[in-house]
């Protein structure tokens, strides 16, 4: 069935099976299409966020991501978790080098959620984030293990969108349950998580997410102005961009965010229709990426 077939008739989406992988060595099953919840949160009222999430969940998104940095996703989240809860995993993250803040960001986070734990905590942006500080004995990784123990949250992780090396640092010394990397077919020539951050986490069968894989908002930001320009500026083969991201070795799902029920159906369309890349698509796709990276250049940070 093609794209076009699931996106002109509706109640061919109404099932909510969506395919299906093993996150790494959590062992779980998630869907290769995820949630992002920073549009809604940060651009949407509170009914419309609420009906999306609700209509992602009935169409099989069940992998829903959030932040407590994206304003009132959470919140929004906690008036759809008390009814949904089972149906879904929740992830979550913490912006911070210290165990001590971590553990506060992530009680908040289970307030606002409503929940009393969370299927997985990143370490948010570890790029943006002085590593040393991370791994001390004081530092925010060691106050996530310290979540699961309180039960807080099932598995931990770290999200990265630019200083790759720094991922792969962590990487290197600790032992994570998954990650989420900025994997697109541009940003191969910018920051190449495609390259040793992917390597060192399927050697070590961490779950991989990919995020950003239309590019991203730009200048991060999901205020409604920008809602029909959501995703930066090239990318405007939505489904070949998803279906590269899915077809890199080791990348469980792609989490995306968005904006309307129509987006949503769109992308679970793509999801439905996904046919894994061979290696000469996969070359021919990321030298078209080439003209898109110099445009974009250093977009999510510094490269090192």
């Amino acid at each position: 069935m093609s794209v076009d077939t699931l996106v002109e008739q509706p109640d061919k989406l109404k099932s909510n099976t969506l395919p299906k992988r093993i996150f790494g060595k959590t062992g779980e099953e998630v869907p290769i299409l995820g949630l992002g919840t920073a549009p809604g949160g940060m651009g949407l009222p509170d009914a419309e966020a609420i009906d999306l999430i609700h209509a992602a969940i009935d169409l099989g998104v069940t992998y829903l991501d959030t932040a407590p940095g994206y304003e009132r996703a959470q919140i929004q989240l906690g008036e759809v978790l008390p009814e949904r809860r089972d149906e879904v995993f929740l992830v979550t993250k913490t912006l911070t080098e210290t165990a001590e803040k971590a553990l506060e960001i992530l009680e908040n986070s289970l307030r606002d959620l409503k929940t009393d734990q969370v299927d997985l905590t990143f370490l948010h942006s570890v790029g943006s984030q002085d590593v040393d500080a991370i791994l001390a004995p004081d530092g925010a990784l060691a106050g996530l293990r310290e979540a699961q123990k309180r039960g807080w949250t099932r598995y931990i992780g770290l999200t990265a969108h630019h200083r790759s090396a720094r991922a792969c640092r962590i990487l290197q010394e600790e032992d994570v349950d998954a990650v989420m990397f900025a994997l697109n077919y541009a940003d191969r020539h910018t920051y190449n998580f495609q390259a040793d951050p992917l390597e060192l986490a399927r050697a070590q069968h961490t779950g991989i997410a990919a995020m950003k894989v239309f590019g991203g908002a730009p200048e991060m930001k999901y205020d409604a102005p920008t809602r029909s320009q959501m995703h930066r500026s090239g990318i405007r083969d939505h489904a070949g961009a998803m279906r590269y991201a899915l077809s890199l070795p080791g990348v469980s799902l792609a989490v995306v965010g968005m904006f309307s029920v129509e987006e949503l159906e769109e992308n679970v369309a793509y999801a439905r229709t996904f046919e894994p890349m061979d290696a000469p698509a996969m070359a021919a796709i990321e030298e078209e990426g080439k003209k898109l990276a110099e445009a974009w250049k250093d977009h999510f940070g510094p490269v090192e």
